[in-house]
């Protein structure tokens, strides 16, 4: 965002009218601000602002049934149709662990929340939207035809906040791109690698170490992690199509981590984009963010656990897959063939 006087509610909404095709994200650029600000000046419009209590909001959604949960970040927009279940509430951390939706949300994030009704013909098509304080959004939940609207109405009547004017607050995030600094050697690194009996031991490993996730990885040899060539993305997403190989793909950002467990069917690629359009799972990728993509490999109890990591230019994965397992299962040798036998890149700089 530049610093041009941006413009009012009113503004905001003739802008909206005269570009109805035109994606939220996209129409928000243009204009210069962020897309919560573009959904704030709606309010009274279609949009009822309301509190983002997101332990409420989860707990509250199981009774509204079928719905499309979708989380995105830049590059990458991961789509699950299901019903929120199995939610586990937390003031740092939350999880939703259904059968299809597939959540791990952190609250502090979720800064600014609106219940809205966009009109479609003769279609009303109905969202919960949720954005951190940037704007940024972190979560949107759409209703599809089998949800119960006596049971969302409910939620959303109970959620919504006082103040409906049609302005927003917004501060700037600090960059999410990890700053490298010297931290361990690579003796070192190798060493607690080496030992780790669980994949979720990685972070505090990284901590630890004062390493940054991509300097582990470059640093740490190529028996543990090795660079792919770019094209390596859309070859794995079309060899687990091909083999029928269950896979495990997260996409993420500041405050929602959305996954998807299972078999990919239906891949399009779409100029830029790679695209999933299963039943119950759409993802779409953006193949020309692709700046390095490695396949790295971690030690566990049950024998070693290989990943394919997708990062942007800014050095932030936006995007990860593993094969799909459970806590004491040995990884799926289809899986680990795919993963293995990806294009790897000649030459590392």
């Amino acid at each position: 965002m530049d610093q041009r006087v941006k413009p009012s509610p009113s503004e905001i909404r003739r802008s909206r009218a005269d570009n109805p095709k035109t994606r939220e994200r996209d129409l928000a650029r243009e204009l210069c601000i962020s897309e919560a600000e573009l959904v704030a000046a709606h309010c009274g419009e279609g949009v009822l602002r309301i509190e983002p209590r997101v332990n409420e909001i989860l707990l509250g959604l199981g009774a509204v049934g079928e719905v499309m949960a979708l989380t995105r970040n830049e590059s990458a927009v991961h789509e699950k149709i299901g019903v929120y279940e199995n939610v586990t509430p937390g003031e740092h951390s939350a999880i939703v662990l259904g059968e299809q939706v597939d959540l791990r949300i952190f609250p502090k994030v979720w800064a600014h929340g609106f219940a809205v009704e966009k009109r479609d013909g003769d279609e009303i098509r109905r969202s919960l939207q949720f954005f951190d304080a940037s704007g940024e959004a972190v979560h949107k939940v759409h209703l599809r035809p089998a949800s119960d609207l006596s049971a969302y109405r409910s939620l959303v009547d109970g959620l919504a906040a006082r103040d409906q004017t049609p302005l927003i607050d917004i501060t700037q995030n600090s960059p999410t791109g990890e700053a490298e600094a010297p931290g361990a050697g690579v003796e070192e690194l190798r060493d607690r690698w080496s030992r780790m009996t669980d994949v979720h031991e990685f972070f505090g490993m990284l901590k630890a170490l004062k390493l940054t996730r991509r300097q582990a990885i470059r640093m740490v040899g190529a028996d543990y992690a090795w660079r792919l060539d770019a094209e390596a993305v859309a070859a794995l997403m079309i060899g687990a199509a091909a083999s029928g190989a269950p896979i495990m793909c997260f996409v993420g950002n500041r405050g929602c981590i959305q996954i998807h467990s299972g078999p990919i069917h239906d891949i399009r690629p779409m100029g830029p984009w790679i695209n999933v359009f299963d039943e119950t799972f759409h993802l779409h990728l953006r193949l020309d963010h692709v700046a390095e993509a490695w396949a790295v490999r971690k030690p566990t109890k049950d024998g070693h656990v290989t990943s394919v990591e997708v990062y942007d230019a800014a050095g932030e994965m936006f995007i990860q897959f593993f094969g799909k397992r459970h806590e004491g299962e040995e990884e799926r040798g289809d899986w680990r063939g795919l993963a293995e036998g990806l294009p790897r890149l000649s030459t590392v700089a």
